[in-house]
């Protein structure tokens, strides 16, 4: 009876040192590391995310690019910090989901070492072919993957990248066997689809947008559950009979495992605020992204989910660890 009146007392005194911290909580500038090169969508979208909660939280969020291994170099000196709420990922659903069927070594447990705050923005992804390819359908790209497996090719950014796990699970979904090509980005692979050196690319839609507005390129589907405003007359590939064929891009703020909840809430309070500002959505929706702002609870549920997914598919695409 004892330990558990004191053990109930460490947990109140716990709470209560939390509920306080969370009321000056943040009293100094807020770290917020984007673990890919500056200029890219996980930069544009942390620094643009930052500069609304500083409104909201009155304190600056510094962005901080740390590239390096698919995004593990600048995840690993978030987990290494400490959780006090003051330095905080901008995460890509790769690095909490992939990366650990995708990399021989992990510097840090996905598991484990983070604390979803809240998803901040999803791109779902376009199956994307040059116009001389016969298919006019998503239906029609797999009766031709069948009727000649492998004769197809869909390029991608590289191994391992958002674009070649896209693919791999349009093939996965579909049963059908289409060759991939890795470029060093996506830009080179774009350059080849439209000289008809590839057939097609499964990426997000600032790089094939401008392209397929000018009848460059032929959208063949929308890899989400939803069709997407930028293209309306695009079909999902559920809505083409291809189920479970979902495949976007996000990206999400994270803080190390051991912060306090309180300041958890009150960094998700700031990013669903920001998120729903004016000139957020328009900024945003302009390049296909959707802001979504959601609880950490519904965070930490998509990554389950999607870590559990991409294992099954990265195995039934045999793609080797790095």
């Amino acid at each position: 009876m004892i330990l558990l009146c004191r053990l109930l007392s460490i947990c109140v005194a716990l709470l209560l040192a939390s509920a306080a911290q969370a009321q000056t909580y943040p009293d100094r500038p807020i770290k917020l590391i984007a673990p890919f090169p500056a200029g890219g969508l996980a930069d544009v979208l942390a620094r643009a995310v930052g500069d609304e909660m500083s409104k909201t939280l009155g304190q600056p969020v510094i962005v901080e690019n740390r590239a390096g291994a698919g995004g593990n170099v600048g995840a690993d000196a978030v987990a290494r910090s400490t959780p006090d709420g003051y330095t905080l990922l901008m995460t890509s659903a790769g690095i909490l989901t992939a990366n650990q069927f995708l990399y021989a070594q992990m510097p840090f447990n996905v598991e484990t070492a983070f604390i979803p705050v809240s998803n901040v923005a999803d791109m779902s992804m376009l199956v994307v072919v040059n116009p001389k390819v016969e298919a006019k359908t998503l239906n029609d790209l797999v009766a031709l993957a069948k009727a000649q497996p492998g004769k197809l090719n869909f390029g991608s950014p590289g191994i391992g990248t958002t674009g070649h796990l896209g693919l791999a699970m349009l093939m996965y979904a579909a049963k059908v066997n289409i060759g991939h090509v890795p470029y060093r980005g996506a830009a080179p692979a774009v350059t080849d689809l439209l000289a008809g050196q590839i057939d097609g690319v499964v990426d997000n839609p600032p790089t094939v947008i401008s392209h397929i507005q000018s009848d460059k390129l032929r959208p063949l589907a929308v890899a989400a559950r939803e069709r997407m405003a930028l293209v309306p007359n695009v079909p999902t590939a559920a809505e083409q009979g291809v189920a479970n064929y979902e495949a976007s891009s996000w990206f999400g703020v994270a803080a190390p495992a051991g912060t306090p909840p309180a300041v958890v809430a009150k960094l998700h309070s700031a990013i669903a605020a920001a998120v729903r500002t004016p000139a957020m959505q328009e900024r945003f929706s302009k390049s296909g992204a959707r802001l979504i702002g959601d609880k950490p609870e519904e965070f930490a549920a998509r990554i389950a989910a999607e870590r559990k997914t991409w294992g099954e598919v990265i195995k039934a695409a045999n793609i080797t660890p790095q």
